[in-house]
């Protein structure tokens, strides 16, 4: 019998878990489960005998994965996956997922939840601006950046969008104006909402360059990684742009001074709370225990990322 294990410093809601046994347990396999864990010795003992694993922010890196020496596939619950070493895994012949688009919309809703108190001055008080009529310049036009073009244009938005990997018609056939380049999107929009993933390309790629050539009244939010941001240039923003404001669902390393300086141009959310809705927690949790079935029963990879 395969063991599938759930482990999860961050746990699901107790019905997606419920919802994970049905689909694991129906189809025969065993589920075992490591919620709250504290340590990395905790996921170390109970990888030992599983077949697979449903993650979320989890790290599964070299060390994890001598440990599992049945494991066969890792599913990350969520879009991405840069907490899992992809060349160890291939190197171990473990298959990784990830489930694109479950929590899309969670993600998208908490942009312009961001947003809003953003032109709203973090609500202090003092008269804001609207995003009706304002251009959104949306960076990756994957699932996250579809859904938030969508709920743009019921602000009323004007809504550009840049993915070097999707064919421009497909981007214009939603009623978005796609554009050349990434400094050509910021140049263009006052409000930049990013959905790039953190590679060796695009780590520390948004820098004070590219922020500075955004026109009067910038409005950057963040809820991709922290890692494609640089930070001295971030910090050199703040200094240039009195106009210049940053929202992000993941801290960056100088969250602190930044929140000290510019309490009323400056927020981040205390965890990041993308994919925290109750929704989002039950369709990624399902998700990644249907991909493991279909993986271990028919050798579907079509989530594959490694």
């Amino acid at each position: 019998m395969a063991k599938v294990l759930v482990a999860t410093d961050k746990p699901f809601a107790a019905v997606a878990v419920n919802g994970i046994r049905e689909v694991i347990e129906g189809a025969g396999m065993e589920l075992a489960l490591l919620e709250k864990y504290t340590e990395k010795a905790q996921l170390l003992d109970a990888v030992k005998d599983v077949d697979a694993i449903i993650i979320r922010s989890d790290i599964i890196d070299a060390e994890v994965l001598d440990a599992a020496k049945q494991l066969k596939i890792v599913v990350r619950a969520g879009a991405g996956y840069d907490n899992v070493d992809l060349e160890a895994a291939t190197a171990h012949n473990v298959c990784v997922m990830n489930t694109p688009g479950q929590n899309s919309n969670a993600v998208a809703e908490l942009v312009f939840g961001m947003l809003v108190f953003a032109v709203r001055n973090f609500y202090n008080g003092t008269s804001g601006t609207e995003l009706k009529g304002k251009k959104l310049g949306i960076l990756a036009y994957g699932n996250v950046g579809r859904n938030v073009a969508r709920i743009a244009k019921g602000f009323g938005m004007d809504v550009y969008a840049y993915d070097a990997y999707t064919p421009v018609p497909a981007i214009e056939a939603d009623g978005v104006t796609a554009v050349a380049s990434t400094e050509e999107l910021f140049k263009t929009c006052p409000v930049i909402s990013l959905h790039i993933p953190a590679t060796a390309e695009t780590k520390g790629s948004i820098n004070f360059e590219l922020m500075n050539s955004m026109p009067k009244g910038a409005v950057v939010v963040n809820t991709a990684r922290k890692e494609v941001m640089d930070e001295a240039g971030l910090k050199q923003m703040f200094e240039a742009r009195p106009d210049f404001k940053y929202v992000s669902d993941i801290k960056p390393a100088i969250d602190a001074e930044l929140k000290e300086a510019y309490p009323d141009r400056y927020f981040a959310t205390p965890k990041k709370m993308g994919a925290q809705t109750s929704e989002a927690n039950i369709n990624a949790g399902i998700a990644a225990a249907e991909q493991i079935v279909g993986f271990l029963q028919n050798g579907n990879e079509k989530y594959r990322v490694n």
